[in-house]
Parts: structure tokens; sequence; C-alpha cells
């Protein structure tokens, strides 16, 4: 809506919807990071599980079984992962689309700013977190393929 049309708070209500709306994006970062905390403590868990399968013989008949599915369980928690955090990024994506809309009615436009000193060229480039994050579950994924792979082998001997 154009200020014009809107009145003599549009500035006013504008400025806390911004506030709002910056807190609201802060807040899925966050949990965004608990997520991917869940995620590695889920396929940390499952390796520390094969650890004991592996120390303790138990199962002893059915370990090689047990290789394949924690390997085909970390699979598939990676695949989640991934998805999840493409999830997370789309929407961060977004309401970062909405604050810069916002700033054009604001005095200062901080985001604005804050990409344009990063991505200038000078120096070292800036790379995106979400750019590193989304390789993470990929390396832990191969490293579950390949434990798919060791248990696999393992069953047809």
């Amino acid at each position: 809506m154009k200020k014009e049309m809107y009145g003599e708070q549009f500035r006013e209500h504008l400025l806390e919807q911004y506030k709002l709306y910056v807190e609201m994006a802060d807040r899925v970062s966050d949990r965004r990071e608990r997520t991917n905390r869940f995620y590695i403590s889920l396929l940390l868990l499952l390796l520390a599980l094969l650890s004991v399968v592996i120390t303790k013989d138990v199962l002893e008949k059915l370990q090689k079984f047990a290789f394949m599915a924690v390997a085909m369980l970390g699979l598939v928690l990676c695949a989640l992962w991934e998805l999840n955090i493409r999830s997370y990024r789309k929407l961060n994506s977004g309401k970062f689309t909405i604050i810069h809309e916002m700033e054009q009615h604001l005095p200062y436009k901080c985001y604005d700013r804050e990409w344009k000193i990063l991505n200038d060229g000078q120096g070292i480039k800036y790379l995106q977190l979400t750019r590193i994050e989304q390789w993470i579950p990929i390396v832990v994924a191969v490293l579950y393929a390949l434990l798919f792979i060791y248990s696999w082998m393992l069953c047809v001997q």
C-alpha cells in the first residue's frame, strides 16, 4: 500500500512491521540451527548404537543386518535433513526479499547495504552459510552409503 493511501502512521506502522519481520526471520534461522543439531545428534546416535553392537557382540548373528539397517536409516535421515535445509533456505530467502522491499520505505537500508559490502568483489568472496550447510548432509550421506556398501558386501559373503 502506498504511503499516501495509508495515512499519517505509515512510517510508524512500517517500522513496527519491519522489526517484527526481522525478528521472525531470526527465529527461522534459530529453528534451522536447532534442526541441524537434531539431525547431527540422530546420525551420531546411530553410529554410537552401531559401535555398541560391534564391541559388545550384541545381536551377533544379526550384526550384518544391523549394519545395513543403520546405513539405510542414516541415508534416509540425510535425505530428510537436506530437504529441511532446502525448505529453510527458501523460507529465509522469501523473508529477506520482503525485508528488502520494506527497507525501500525506510531511511537506511541496512540489509541492502550489508549485501553490497559482502559482495563487493574485494578480497575474499563471501560464501553464504547456506551453500556450506547444504553439503554437510551430502558428505554424511556418502559415509552412510559407504557403510551400506560394506554391509552389503558382508551380507553376500
